[in-house]
Protein backbone atom coordinates (compact mmCIF):
# COMPACT_ATOMS: atom_id res chain seq x y z
CA UNK A 1 0.00 0.00 0.00
CA UNK A 2 1.43 3.38 -0.99
CA UNK A 3 2.17 5.83 1.78
CA UNK A 4 -0.60 8.22 0.84
CA UNK A 5 -0.97 11.08 3.33
CA UNK A 6 -3.83 13.37 4.32
CA UNK A 7 -4.87 15.52 7.27
CA UNK A 8 -7.59 13.94 9.43
CA UNK A 9 -6.85 15.14 12.95
CA UNK A 10 -10.44 15.82 14.13
CA UNK A 11 -11.64 12.43 12.87
CA UNK A 12 -8.80 10.67 14.68
CA UNK A 13 -9.54 12.62 17.87
CA UNK A 14 -13.22 11.58 17.72
CA UNK A 15 -12.17 7.94 17.32
CA UNK A 16 -9.86 8.15 20.34
CA UNK A 17 -12.52 9.74 22.53
CA UNK A 18 -15.09 7.18 21.41
CA UNK A 19 -12.72 4.44 22.57
CA UNK A 20 -12.10 6.26 25.87
CA UNK A 21 -8.33 6.34 25.37
CA UNK A 22 -5.70 8.86 26.29
CA UNK A 23 -3.28 10.02 23.63
CA UNK A 24 -0.57 7.90 25.25
CA UNK A 25 -2.75 4.78 25.19
CA UNK A 26 -3.79 5.19 21.56
CA UNK A 27 -0.26 6.04 20.50
CA UNK A 28 0.95 2.78 22.02
CA UNK A 29 -1.76 0.82 20.19
CA UNK A 30 -0.84 2.17 16.75
CA UNK A 31 2.92 2.35 17.26
CA UNK A 32 3.67 6.08 17.37
CA UNK A 33 4.80 8.44 20.10
CA UNK A 34 2.21 10.44 22.09
CA UNK A 35 3.77 13.69 20.88
CA UNK A 36 3.46 12.59 17.23
CA UNK A 37 -0.18 11.58 17.78
CA UNK A 38 -0.80 15.00 19.32
CA UNK A 39 0.58 16.65 16.17
CA UNK A 40 -1.64 14.46 13.96
CA UNK A 41 -4.75 15.39 15.96
CA UNK A 42 -3.90 19.07 15.57
CA UNK A 43 -3.46 18.62 11.77
CA UNK A 44 0.23 19.48 12.04
CA UNK A 45 1.24 16.07 10.74
CA UNK A 46 -0.49 13.93 8.10
CA UNK A 47 -2.14 10.59 8.72
CA UNK A 48 -0.28 8.11 6.51
CA UNK A 49 -1.72 5.04 4.82
CA UNK A 50 0.35 2.85 7.17
CA UNK A 51 -1.35 4.43 10.18
CA UNK A 52 -4.78 4.03 8.57
CA UNK A 53 -4.10 0.29 8.26
CA UNK A 54 -2.94 0.16 11.87
CA UNK A 55 -6.10 1.96 13.02
CA UNK A 56 -8.28 -0.45 11.05
CA UNK A 57 -6.54 -3.42 12.65
CA UNK A 58 -6.79 -2.05 16.20
CA UNK A 59 -10.26 -0.48 16.20
CA UNK A 60 -13.71 -1.21 14.77
CA UNK A 61 -14.21 1.69 12.37
CA UNK A 62 -14.71 2.49 8.69
CA UNK A 63 -11.60 4.19 7.26
CA UNK A 64 -13.89 6.23 5.00
CA UNK A 65 -15.06 8.10 8.09
CA UNK A 66 -11.65 9.78 8.14
CA UNK A 67 -12.61 11.65 4.97
CA UNK A 68 -15.76 13.50 6.00
CA UNK A 69 -14.82 16.17 3.49
CA UNK A 70 -16.06 13.94 0.67
CA UNK A 71 -19.60 14.05 2.09
CA UNK A 72 -19.77 17.81 1.48
CA UNK A 73 -17.97 17.75 -1.87
CA UNK A 74 -14.64 18.81 -0.40
CA UNK A 75 -13.43 22.40 -0.33
CA UNK A 76 -15.17 23.17 -3.63
CA UNK A 77 -18.48 21.86 -2.29
CA UNK A 78 -18.32 24.17 0.72
CA UNK A 79 -17.04 27.02 -1.45
CA UNK A 80 -20.09 26.66 -3.68
CA UNK A 81 -22.48 26.85 -0.74
CA UNK A 82 -20.67 29.83 0.79
CA UNK A 83 -20.87 31.68 -2.52
CA UNK A 84 -24.50 32.40 -1.59
CA UNK A 85 -25.02 36.16 -1.81
CA UNK A 86 -25.99 36.34 1.90
CA UNK A 87 -22.42 35.40 2.83
CA UNK A 88 -20.76 37.77 0.35
CA UNK A 89 -19.93 40.43 2.95
CA UNK A 90 -17.99 37.92 5.08
CA UNK A 91 -15.10 37.67 2.62
CA UNK A 92 -14.54 33.94 3.21
CA UNK A 93 -11.72 32.77 0.95
CA UNK A 94 -10.70 29.30 -0.18
CA UNK A 95 -7.89 28.95 2.37
CA UNK A 96 -10.26 29.70 5.24
CA UNK A 97 -12.72 27.11 3.94
CA UNK A 98 -9.94 24.52 3.71
CA UNK A 99 -8.91 25.25 7.30
CA UNK A 100 -12.51 24.90 8.52
CA UNK A 101 -12.99 21.60 6.73
CA UNK A 102 -9.73 20.22 8.10
CA UNK A 103 -10.31 21.42 11.67
CA UNK A 104 -14.03 20.75 12.06
CA UNK A 105 -15.35 18.42 9.33
CA UNK A 106 -18.44 17.45 11.32
CA UNK A 107 -19.43 21.08 11.78
CA UNK A 108 -18.88 21.68 8.06
CA UNK A 109 -21.05 18.65 7.27
CA UNK A 110 -23.80 19.95 9.58
CA UNK A 111 -23.73 23.32 7.80
CA UNK A 112 -23.87 21.62 4.39
CA UNK A 113 -26.85 19.50 5.39
CA UNK A 114 -28.78 22.47 6.76
CA UNK A 115 -28.00 24.56 3.69
CA UNK A 116 -29.01 21.79 1.27
CA UNK A 117 -32.16 20.88 3.20
CA UNK A 118 -33.28 24.49 3.12
CA UNK A 119 -33.11 24.64 -0.67
CA UNK A 120 -30.03 26.90 -0.76
CA UNK A 121 -31.38 29.07 2.01
CA UNK A 122 -34.98 29.24 0.84
CA UNK A 123 -37.92 27.98 2.86
CA UNK A 124 -37.96 24.20 3.01
CA UNK A 125 -41.22 23.79 1.14
CA UNK A 126 -41.99 21.46 -1.76
CA UNK A 127 -41.72 24.40 -4.17
CA UNK A 128 -38.14 25.05 -3.02
CA UNK A 129 -36.99 21.50 -3.69
CA UNK A 130 -35.58 21.26 -7.20
CA UNK A 131 -34.96 17.71 -8.50
CA UNK A 132 -32.70 19.08 -11.25
CA UNK A 133 -30.53 20.78 -8.66
CA UNK A 134 -30.37 17.62 -6.55
CA UNK A 135 -29.28 15.59 -9.58
CA UNK A 136 -26.71 18.21 -10.59
CA UNK A 137 -25.20 18.27 -7.11
CA UNK A 138 -24.73 14.51 -7.29
CA UNK A 139 -23.09 14.79 -10.70
CA UNK A 140 -20.76 17.47 -9.31
CA UNK A 141 -19.93 15.24 -6.33
CA UNK A 142 -18.53 12.76 -8.87
CA UNK A 143 -16.96 15.65 -10.85
CA UNK A 144 -18.96 14.24 -13.76
CA UNK A 145 -16.56 11.33 -14.18
CA UNK A 146 -17.78 7.75 -13.79
CA UNK A 147 -14.76 5.53 -14.32
CA UNK A 148 -16.57 2.18 -14.46
CA UNK A 149 -18.99 3.39 -17.13
CA UNK A 150 -16.10 4.87 -19.12
CA UNK A 151 -14.19 1.59 -19.09
CA UNK A 152 -17.25 -0.45 -20.11
CA UNK A 153 -18.06 2.03 -22.90
CA UNK A 154 -14.49 1.93 -24.18
CA UNK A 155 -14.56 -1.86 -24.31
CA UNK A 156 -17.85 -1.82 -26.21
CA UNK A 157 -16.57 0.83 -28.62
CA UNK A 158 -13.50 -1.24 -29.47
CA UNK A 159 -15.66 -4.33 -30.00
CA UNK A 160 -17.98 -2.39 -32.30
CA UNK A 161 -15.08 -1.02 -34.36
CA UNK A 162 -13.96 -4.55 -35.16
CA UNK A 163 -17.37 -5.36 -36.65
CA UNK A 164 -18.06 -2.11 -38.51
CA UNK A 165 -16.12 1.19 -38.70
CA UNK A 166 -19.45 3.01 -39.20
CA UNK A 167 -20.47 3.55 -35.56
CA UNK A 168 -24.18 4.03 -36.30
CA UNK A 169 -24.33 0.85 -38.33
CA UNK A 170 -22.34 -1.00 -35.66
CA UNK A 171 -24.69 0.18 -32.92
CA UNK A 172 -27.70 -0.82 -34.99
CA UNK A 173 -26.26 -4.28 -35.60
CA UNK A 174 -25.52 -4.70 -31.90
CA UNK A 175 -29.08 -3.82 -30.96
CA UNK A 176 -30.49 -6.24 -33.52
CA UNK A 177 -28.15 -9.17 -32.96
CA UNK A 178 -27.89 -9.10 -29.17
CA UNK A 179 -31.32 -7.76 -28.20
CA UNK A 180 -33.47 -8.62 -31.25
CA UNK A 181 -34.49 -4.97 -31.58
CA UNK A 182 -34.39 -3.24 -34.95
CA UNK A 183 -34.00 0.49 -35.53
CA UNK A 184 -36.67 2.23 -37.55
CA UNK A 185 -36.70 5.87 -38.67
CA UNK A 186 -40.26 7.24 -38.70
CA UNK A 187 -41.72 10.39 -40.30
CA UNK A 188 -42.43 13.36 -38.06
CA UNK A 189 -46.19 13.05 -38.65
CA UNK A 190 -46.03 9.52 -37.18
CA UNK A 191 -43.90 10.66 -34.21
CA UNK A 192 -44.98 14.30 -33.77
CA UNK A 193 -44.29 14.41 -30.02
CA UNK A 194 -41.37 12.03 -29.55
CA UNK A 195 -37.76 11.66 -30.69
CA UNK A 196 -37.10 8.13 -29.44
CA UNK A 197 -39.51 5.38 -28.48
CA UNK A 198 -38.90 1.72 -27.63
CA UNK A 199 -41.76 -0.46 -28.89
CA UNK A 200 -41.18 -3.84 -27.27
CA UNK A 201 -44.27 -5.34 -28.94
CA UNK A 202 -42.85 -4.61 -32.40
CA UNK A 203 -39.26 -5.10 -31.14
CA UNK A 204 -38.32 -1.71 -32.57
CA UNK A 205 -36.38 1.31 -31.46
CA UNK A 206 -38.26 4.05 -33.27
CA UNK A 207 -36.41 7.29 -34.02
CA UNK A 208 -37.82 10.50 -35.44
CA UNK A 209 -36.60 11.59 -38.84
CA UNK A 210 -36.00 15.01 -37.27
CA UNK A 211 -32.92 13.69 -35.46
CA UNK A 212 -29.66 14.50 -37.25
CA UNK A 213 -27.17 11.65 -37.86
CA UNK A 214 -25.14 12.40 -34.71
CA UNK A 215 -28.28 12.41 -32.56
CA UNK A 216 -29.46 9.15 -34.11
CA UNK A 217 -26.22 7.42 -33.14
CA UNK A 218 -26.40 8.91 -29.66
CA UNK A 219 -29.98 7.74 -29.09
CA UNK A 220 -29.17 4.19 -30.21
CA UNK A 221 -26.22 4.20 -27.80
CA UNK A 222 -28.50 5.45 -25.00
CA UNK A 223 -30.82 2.51 -25.61
CA UNK A 224 -27.88 0.11 -25.45
CA UNK A 225 -26.84 1.72 -22.17
CA UNK A 226 -30.31 1.13 -20.71
CA UNK A 227 -30.21 -2.50 -21.80
CA UNK A 228 -26.61 -3.52 -21.19
CA UNK A 229 -25.56 -1.23 -18.33
CA UNK A 230 -28.81 -1.27 -16.38
CA UNK A 231 -27.27 -2.78 -13.23
CA UNK A 232 -24.16 -0.58 -13.31
CA UNK A 233 -26.23 2.57 -13.79
CA UNK A 234 -28.69 1.57 -11.07
CA UNK A 235 -25.81 0.83 -8.70
CA UNK A 236 -24.40 4.33 -9.10
CA UNK A 237 -27.83 5.99 -8.94
CA UNK A 238 -28.85 4.03 -5.84
CA UNK A 239 -25.77 5.30 -4.03
CA UNK A 240 -26.65 8.94 -4.67
CA UNK A 241 -26.54 11.27 -1.67
CA UNK A 242 -29.69 13.27 -2.26
CA UNK A 243 -30.92 15.60 0.46
CA UNK A 244 -34.24 17.34 -0.05
CA UNK A 245 -35.48 18.31 3.40
CA UNK A 246 -38.63 16.98 5.03
CA UNK A 247 -41.62 18.28 3.07
CA UNK A 248 -42.05 16.75 -0.35
CA UNK A 249 -38.58 15.27 -0.10
CA UNK A 250 -39.39 11.74 -1.28
CA UNK A 251 -40.99 12.89 -4.52
CA UNK A 252 -38.12 15.24 -5.28
CA UNK A 253 -35.55 12.58 -4.52
CA UNK A 254 -37.30 10.08 -6.78
CA UNK A 255 -37.38 12.60 -9.63
CA UNK A 256 -33.72 13.45 -8.98
CA UNK A 257 -32.87 9.73 -9.08
CA UNK A 258 -34.50 9.39 -12.51
CA UNK A 259 -32.75 12.51 -13.80
CA UNK A 260 -29.42 11.21 -12.52
CA UNK A 261 -30.07 7.81 -14.08
CA UNK A 262 -30.86 9.49 -17.41
CA UNK A 263 -27.61 11.45 -17.17
CA UNK A 264 -25.66 8.23 -16.58
CA UNK A 265 -27.23 6.57 -19.63
CA UNK A 266 -26.27 9.60 -21.72
CA UNK A 267 -22.80 9.55 -20.20
CA UNK A 268 -22.29 5.95 -21.31
CA UNK A 269 -23.64 6.71 -24.78
CA UNK A 270 -21.24 9.64 -25.23
CA UNK A 271 -18.37 7.49 -23.98
CA UNK A 272 -19.17 4.88 -26.64
CA UNK A 273 -19.15 7.51 -29.39
CA UNK A 274 -16.03 9.18 -27.95
CA UNK A 275 -14.09 6.37 -26.19
CA UNK A 276 -11.79 7.82 -23.56
CA UNK A 277 -8.34 6.81 -24.81
CA UNK A 278 -8.89 7.63 -28.48
CA UNK A 279 -10.77 10.82 -27.67
CA UNK A 280 -8.13 12.05 -25.23
CA UNK A 281 -5.35 11.45 -27.74
CA UNK A 282 -7.31 13.32 -30.41
CA UNK A 283 -7.87 16.26 -28.04
CA UNK A 284 -4.16 16.55 -27.30
CA UNK A 285 -3.08 16.09 -30.91
CA UNK A 286 -5.47 18.75 -32.27
CA UNK A 287 -5.31 21.26 -29.42
CA UNK A 288 -8.93 20.45 -28.60
CA UNK A 289 -9.98 21.68 -32.04
CA UNK A 290 -13.76 21.46 -31.75
CA UNK A 291 -14.47 21.30 -35.47
CA UNK A 292 -12.00 18.46 -36.05
CA UNK A 293 -13.26 16.55 -33.00
CA UNK A 294 -16.87 16.87 -34.14
CA UNK A 295 -16.02 15.54 -37.59
CA UNK A 296 -13.70 12.78 -36.38
CA UNK A 297 -16.19 11.35 -33.89
CA UNK A 298 -19.36 12.33 -35.75
CA UNK A 299 -20.91 14.17 -32.82
CA UNK A 300 -22.70 17.47 -32.30
CA UNK A 301 -21.22 20.46 -30.48
CA UNK A 302 -23.37 19.89 -27.40
CA UNK A 303 -22.38 16.20 -27.23
CA UNK A 304 -18.75 17.23 -27.54
CA UNK A 305 -19.11 19.85 -24.81
CA UNK A 306 -20.60 17.29 -22.43
CA UNK A 307 -17.74 14.90 -23.05
CA UNK A 308 -15.08 17.53 -22.45
CA UNK A 309 -16.31 17.99 -18.86
CA UNK A 310 -15.73 14.29 -18.05
CA UNK A 311 -12.03 13.84 -18.80
CA UNK A 312 -10.79 13.05 -15.28
CA UNK A 313 -9.31 9.56 -15.63
CA UNK A 314 -6.42 9.07 -13.21
CA UNK A 315 -3.16 9.31 -15.12
CA UNK A 316 -4.85 10.59 -18.27
CA UNK A 317 -6.67 13.78 -17.31
CA UNK A 318 -7.84 16.33 -19.81
CA UNK A 319 -8.31 20.06 -19.29
CA UNK A 320 -10.89 20.83 -16.56
CA UNK A 321 -13.72 22.33 -18.59
CA UNK A 322 -17.03 23.55 -17.31
CA UNK A 323 -20.09 23.50 -19.54
CA UNK A 324 -23.46 25.25 -19.51
CA UNK A 325 -26.47 25.62 -21.78
CA UNK A 326 -28.60 28.77 -21.61
CA UNK A 327 -31.62 30.19 -23.40
CA UNK A 328 -32.14 33.76 -24.60
CA UNK A 329 -33.42 34.79 -21.17
CA UNK A 330 -30.13 33.66 -19.62
CA UNK A 331 -31.69 30.68 -17.84
CA UNK A 332 -29.58 27.58 -17.36
CA UNK A 333 -30.99 24.31 -18.65
CA UNK A 334 -27.68 22.49 -18.14
CA UNK A 335 -24.62 23.32 -16.07
CA UNK A 336 -21.68 21.15 -15.12
CA UNK A 337 -18.66 22.53 -13.29
CA UNK A 338 -16.75 19.26 -13.72
CA UNK A 339 -13.29 19.57 -12.20
CA UNK A 340 -12.98 23.28 -13.02
CA UNK A 341 -13.99 24.45 -9.55
CA UNK A 342 -15.74 27.50 -11.00
CA UNK A 343 -18.57 29.24 -9.17
CA UNK A 344 -19.68 31.00 -12.34
CA UNK A 345 -22.60 28.58 -12.71
CA UNK A 346 -23.82 29.00 -9.12
CA UNK A 347 -26.31 31.71 -9.97
CA UNK A 348 -29.80 32.05 -11.35
CA UNK A 349 -28.95 35.08 -13.49
CA UNK A 350 -26.20 35.48 -16.05
CA UNK A 351 -24.28 38.60 -17.00
CA UNK A 352 -25.42 40.26 -20.26
CA UNK A 353 -21.78 41.16 -20.98
CA UNK A 354 -20.90 37.46 -21.25
CA UNK A 355 -20.31 36.16 -24.78
CA UNK A 356 -22.99 33.52 -24.18
CA UNK A 357 -25.61 36.17 -24.93
CA UNK A 358 -23.89 37.66 -27.98
CA UNK A 359 -23.58 34.15 -29.49
CA UNK A 360 -27.33 34.09 -30.20
CA UNK A 361 -26.70 36.71 -32.89
CA UNK A 362 -24.04 34.55 -34.58
CA UNK A 363 -25.82 31.25 -35.17
CA UNK A 364 -23.51 28.30 -35.73
CA UNK A 365 -20.32 30.29 -35.14
CA UNK A 366 -17.87 29.74 -32.30
CA UNK A 367 -17.52 32.90 -30.23
CA UNK A 368 -14.77 33.32 -27.63
CA UNK A 369 -14.19 35.67 -24.71
CA UNK A 370 -11.82 35.94 -21.76
CA UNK A 371 -13.77 36.97 -18.69
CA UNK A 372 -12.76 38.07 -15.21
CA UNK A 373 -15.14 37.12 -12.42
CA UNK A 374 -14.81 37.97 -8.74
CA UNK A 375 -15.96 34.59 -7.44
CA UNK A 376 -14.93 35.38 -3.87
CA UNK A 377 -14.39 38.90 -2.48
CA UNK A 378 -11.11 40.36 -3.67
CA UNK A 379 -10.25 37.24 -5.67
CA UNK A 380 -11.01 37.64 -9.39
CA UNK A 381 -10.50 34.62 -11.61
CA UNK A 382 -10.07 34.58 -15.38
CA UNK A 383 -11.76 32.09 -17.65
CA UNK A 384 -11.45 31.48 -21.37
CA UNK A 385 -15.00 30.81 -22.58
CA UNK A 386 -16.29 29.44 -25.88
CA UNK A 387 -19.93 29.80 -26.92
CA UNK A 388 -21.93 28.44 -29.84
CA UNK A 389 -25.61 28.15 -30.68
CA UNK A 390 -27.26 24.74 -30.89
CA UNK A 391 -30.77 23.75 -31.83
CA UNK A 392 -32.91 21.75 -29.46
CA UNK A 393 -33.50 18.07 -30.22
CA UNK A 394 -35.65 17.73 -33.28
CA UNK A 395 -34.67 21.00 -34.89
CA UNK A 396 -34.27 20.69 -38.64
CA UNK A 397 -31.09 22.74 -38.78
CA UNK A 398 -32.66 25.21 -41.17
CA UNK A 399 -33.77 27.83 -38.72
CA UNK A 400 -37.41 26.75 -38.50
CA UNK A 401 -39.58 29.24 -36.65
CA UNK A 402 -40.54 26.72 -33.99
CA UNK A 403 -37.03 25.31 -33.43
CA UNK A 404 -35.69 25.74 -29.90
CA UNK A 405 -32.33 27.47 -29.84
CA UNK A 406 -29.81 27.52 -27.02
CA UNK A 407 -26.20 28.53 -26.53
CA UNK A 408 -23.74 25.98 -25.19
CA UNK A 409 -20.77 27.48 -23.36
CA UNK A 410 -17.47 25.81 -22.51
CA UNK A 411 -14.93 27.36 -20.18
CA UNK A 412 -11.48 26.65 -18.82
CA UNK A 413 -9.21 28.61 -16.52
CA UNK A 414 -7.46 31.23 -18.66
CA UNK A 415 -3.99 30.05 -17.71
CA UNK A 416 -4.77 26.66 -19.24
CA UNK A 417 -6.54 28.08 -22.28
CA UNK A 418 -3.31 28.52 -24.24
CA UNK A 419 -3.44 24.81 -25.10
CA UNK A 420 -6.64 25.30 -27.11
CA UNK A 421 -6.79 25.83 -30.85
CA UNK A 422 -9.71 28.22 -30.25
CA UNK A 423 -7.43 30.46 -28.15
CA UNK A 424 -4.84 31.09 -30.83
CA UNK A 425 -4.34 34.83 -31.20
CA UNK A 426 -6.48 35.57 -28.12
CA UNK A 427 -5.08 37.73 -25.33
CA UNK A 428 -5.53 35.54 -22.25
CA UNK A 429 -3.98 38.04 -19.86
CA UNK A 430 -5.87 40.15 -17.35
CA UNK A 431 -5.71 43.15 -19.71
CA UNK A 432 -7.67 41.20 -22.32
CA UNK A 433 -10.41 40.06 -19.93
CA UNK A 434 -13.94 41.45 -19.74
CA UNK A 435 -15.17 41.90 -16.18
CA UNK A 436 -18.52 40.17 -15.66
CA UNK A 437 -20.66 39.27 -12.67
CA UNK A 438 -23.07 36.57 -11.52
CA UNK A 439 -26.11 38.67 -12.39
CA UNK A 440 -26.60 42.31 -11.39
CA UNK A 441 -28.04 41.50 -7.96
CA UNK A 442 -24.83 39.65 -7.04
CA UNK A 443 -22.32 41.76 -8.93
CA UNK A 444 -20.14 44.16 -6.88
CA UNK A 445 -18.73 46.02 -9.89
CA UNK A 446 -19.34 49.74 -9.98
CA UNK A 447 -19.72 51.92 -13.09
CA UNK A 448 -21.16 49.11 -15.21
CA UNK A 449 -23.34 50.74 -17.86
CA UNK A 450 -25.22 47.49 -18.39
CA UNK A 451 -26.36 47.29 -14.75
CA UNK A 452 -30.10 46.67 -14.43
CA UNK A 453 -30.38 46.18 -10.65
CA UNK A 454 -28.43 47.41 -7.64
CA UNK A 455 -26.34 44.78 -5.84
CA UNK A 456 -28.08 43.26 -2.85
CA UNK A 457 -26.63 44.17 0.52
CA UNK A 458 -25.03 47.38 -0.71
CA UNK A 459 -26.06 50.80 0.63
CA UNK A 460 -27.40 52.99 -2.16
CA UNK A 461 -26.03 56.53 -2.47
CA UNK A 462 -28.11 59.39 -3.93
CA UNK A 463 -26.90 62.72 -5.25
CA UNK A 464 -29.65 64.94 -6.61
CA UNK A 465 -27.13 67.32 -8.16
CA UNK A 466 -25.38 64.71 -10.30
CA UNK A 467 -26.21 61.64 -12.38
CA UNK A 468 -23.67 58.88 -12.81
CA UNK A 469 -23.16 56.50 -15.71
CA UNK A 470 -25.51 53.99 -14.09
CA UNK A 471 -28.87 54.53 -12.37
CA UNK A 472 -27.52 53.02 -9.16
CA UNK A 473 -24.69 54.39 -7.05
CA UNK A 474 -23.67 52.45 -3.97
CA UNK A 475 -21.04 52.37 -1.27
CA UNK A 476 -18.06 50.26 -2.34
Amino acid sequence: MSDTQFLAGPALRRLRRREGLTQAAMAARIGVSPSYLNLIERNQRPLTARLVVSLAEQFDFDPRSLRQDEAVGGVEGLRRRLSDERFADLGIDRDEIAEWLAAAPQAALAFARLYDAAGQGQAATPAAIDPMDLARREIERWRNHFADLDIAAEELAEELRLSNPDITAALTDRLRQKHQISVRILPVDVMPDALRRLDLHARQLQLSEMLDPASRAFNIAVQLALLEQRDAIAGIANGAQFSAGQQGGQGAQRAAWRLFRRHLAGYFAAAVLMPYGRFMRACEATGYDFTILQRRFNVGFEQLAHRLTTLQRVGQRGLPFFMARIDRAGQFSKRYAGASGTLMLETEATCPLWVAHAAFDHAGRICTQVVSLEETPGSPQRWFTIARTVEGSGGNGGGAADAARFVVVLGVEAGQGAALAAARGVDLSASGAVAIGMGCARCPQADCRQRSLPPRGKTLVFDERARGLTPFEFQR
